[in-house]
């Protein structure tokens, strides 16, 4: 894992020592589409450049709508950049007065002087500056004129024609289409965190859980029951499990939206430590049993459905 990648945050005051190759994205999801222009990013380093991802700390949606829930946390995103090796990460603070500064400036200020660019890359949907009117073909325009060229990086699609993108991923979690996420992103959707003490039901039951509480302004898929796959810290290995994302409304009256975890074949004590859980496909919804026995029951049935799960297949309770 590379441990060296340097992250500027929180200010627009910043100068890179040498010349760059600049990925300008939103970076929600880091789908397959996202991981072409960071798989040319580094070709570019290969050739001497510093490998540089430009984003903003807070999406123009967040910032302008009011929309919070993402694809993948600050500390997600921070975390994958770092293991692709990327050596520079700008978390480039959006708020009135950036938003309004004019493209050109833009390209100028940040692009040319500050981040010192001699390779920019972007998606067709690039999106910066005053109403948003900085777009890939102004790149390409004042690219002679701040010495730095360009690369337009084409959309990703599906074998079956189905565009990549952080919206369709976003709907496809929300229907709690998890393959089809899967498919986008390259990878199973995730969600990272500390162990927690929850209520302790599952430990009573002979069937200990994991319990996680996802930072407030993670996307979830709809409450209910999913296979899934649990990564424990850097170095604890990998486990099947099964995965219930809800409130738990049979044993707690809080409302509190986690993700309780039974992690198969594994013993010992994760309260305090860093797990990953990747929610493969979904099995139920979450409801409210009559009473704790007839939970238990139902536990113990989604656990013995995860054993023979495979992926590819969805099984119903």
């Amino acid at each position: 894992m590379h441990r060296d990648m340097q992250i500027i945050e929180q200010t627009t005051e910043f100068v890179l020592q040498d010349r760059s190759a600049v990925a300008i994205g939103k970076f929600d999801g880091i789908h397959l589409g996202h991981r072409k222009l960071i798989f040319q990013l580094l070709e570019q380093k290969r050739k001497g450049l510093i490998a540089t991802v430009f984003t903003f700390d807070t999406s123009a949606a967040a910032f302008f709508n009011g929309e919070e829930k993402e694809l993948t946390t600050k500390a997600e995103k921070r975390r994958m950049f770092e293991e692709m090796g990327i050596d520079v990460l700008i978390e480039f603070p959006l708020n009135r007065e950036t938003a309004a500064t004019d493209p050109e400036e833009f390209v100028r200020r940040y692009l040319a002087e500050q981040m010192r660019a001699a390779y920019v890359c972007a998606g067709p949907d690039v999106s910066f500056g005053k109403n948003g009117a900085g777009d890939y073909a102004l790149l390409e325009r004042y690219a002679p004129r701040y010495g730095y060229r360009t690369e337009l990086i084409d959309k990703v699609r599906l074998s079956g024609g189905e565009e990549i993108s952080s919206t369709a991923i976003r709907e496809a979690v929300r229907k709690g289409d998890m393959k089809l996420v899967r498919d986008m992103l390259g990878k199973a959707y995730s969600v990272s965190g500390h162990v927690e003490h929850g209520s302790q039901f599952g430990r009573s039951m002979g069937m200990p859980t994991a319990n996680l509480i996802p930072e407030a302004d993670k996307l979830l898929p709809p409450n209910g029951v999913y296979y899934s796959r649990v990564i424990i810290g850097e170095e604890g290995g990998e486990y099947r499990g099964i995965s219930n994302v809800g409130c738990k409304p049979t044993v707690s009256a809080e409302g509190r939206i986690g993700i309780e975890t039974y992690l198969y074949d594994f013993e010992g004590d994760l309260y305090g430590k860093d797990i990953t859980v990747m929610l493969l496909a979904f099995r139920r919804p979450e409801r409210k049993f009559e009473d704790a026995e007839a939970l238990r029951r139902q536990m113990e049935t989604d656990i013995a459905a995860g054993r023979e799960f495979v992926m590819g297949t969805c099984q119903h309770p």
